[in-house]
């Protein structure tokens, strides 16, 4: 898997626009008052590098989310590929209905159905087999609309904030309902975020010896779901710090953003409003995916930024390598 735009972004770092994908906005000012508020020296909202925390969401915040989260596409992927070894899926919802293609029925059952194919698809492998089967998939699998590998469908502003705040401190996290195993796959080497510092959905697993060797096994039975009021709670305790600033898109992360706010100092809100159909999509209250309804409306009554990806940014994708 390639690298999308780290060494890249180490230039716009040092550069005098450390922020170029970003418009001359409230937004763009309202991110850089902060991260020079809490990071000089003898200021009153100064905040020691330790405590430098940023969180963010994954799907729809840091990469694209439409027209299906991608770990999905992952999952329904991988029903396809070994449905030769599972005769009676044919018959058994909702992987009949993935095999004959209505992907929208095989997700009727929401929540419960997508954790029941993943546990289905992920369930017996070690943690380097399934590692080694989501970086194939990233590597061969292509977006529908654009055509790009589901690894280059990542935010350029976003990749630039990331790197703005770790030159300034910062110390970044994921906290995503994704899975957490799954984004552990590429978040280094896309983001600049390494394992340690990804929080996700997960299944569980045991520890045992394959032909003498110690491995780690996914086994078919959930173990945390990191949405919404589960978000401050995974990071207590994967972090055990209250971030400084949180970053979103959709109500799921609504409660990461109130906690990270709530807390005493300077502190940061921001969430991304998908407005921009003609370079990505535009959706918010009723989308199926990536639904923004209370974030609208409380958002700015809380003082947390709202990113209009139509006026807020000049670009929304990085190049195609």
């Amino acid at each position: 898997m390639r690298s999308v735009l780290i060494l890249p972004l180490l230039a716009a770092v040092v550069a005098a626009d450390p922020l170029p994908s970003w418009n001359n906005t409230g937004s763009k000012r309202a991110v850089v008052d902060f991260i020079e508020t809490v990071t000089t020296a003898g200021s009153p909202g100064y905040v020691s590098p330790a405590e430098r925390i940023a969180v963010f969401d994954n799907d729809g915040t840091l990469w694209a989310e439409q027209p299906l989260y991608f770990q999905a596409i992952y999952i329904i992927d991988r029903i396809k590929e070994l449905a030769g070894d599972h005769p009676e899926w044919r018959d058994e919802e909702p992987f009949a209905s993935v095999l004959k293609g209505d992907t929208k029925k095989a997700l009727e059952g929401g929540e419960h159905a997508l954790i029941e194919m993943a546990m289905a698809t992920h369930a017996g492998l070690t943690d380097e087999e399934f590692a080694d089967s989501v970086r194939a998939w990233l590597e061969s699998a292509r977006h529908p609309k654009t055509g790009r590998p589901y690894h280059e469908m990542v935010y350029q502003p976003m990749l630039e904030l990331l790197a703005y705040l770790r030159a300034n401190g910062f110390k970044t996290f994921i906290v995503s309902g994704g899975g957490i195993d799954f984004m552990r796959v590429f978040t280094e080497e896309v983001y600049g975020i390494p394992p340690e510092q990804v929080i996700g959905s997960s299944i569980k697993a045991k520890y045992e010896l394959r032909d003498g060797k110690p491995v780690i096994v996914k086994i078919p039975e959930m173990n945390f779901i990191d949405d919404k009021a589960d978000k401050p709670v995974g990071i207590h305790q994967h972090i055990g710090r209250r971030p400084l600033a949180a970053f979103g898109n959709s109500d799921g992360d609504f409660q990461m953003i109130e906690w990270t706010t709530a807390g005493e100092g300077a502190r940061f809100g921001l969430i991304v409003h998908h407005d921009d159909a003609g370079r990505e999509w535009a959706y918010d209250r009723e989308s199926h995916i990536g639904r923004l309804n209370r974030g609208l409306d409380e958002g700015p009554k809380r003082g947390w930024t709202i990113v209009s990806m139509k006026d807020d940014w000049s670009r929304v994708f990085p190049d195609p390598r």
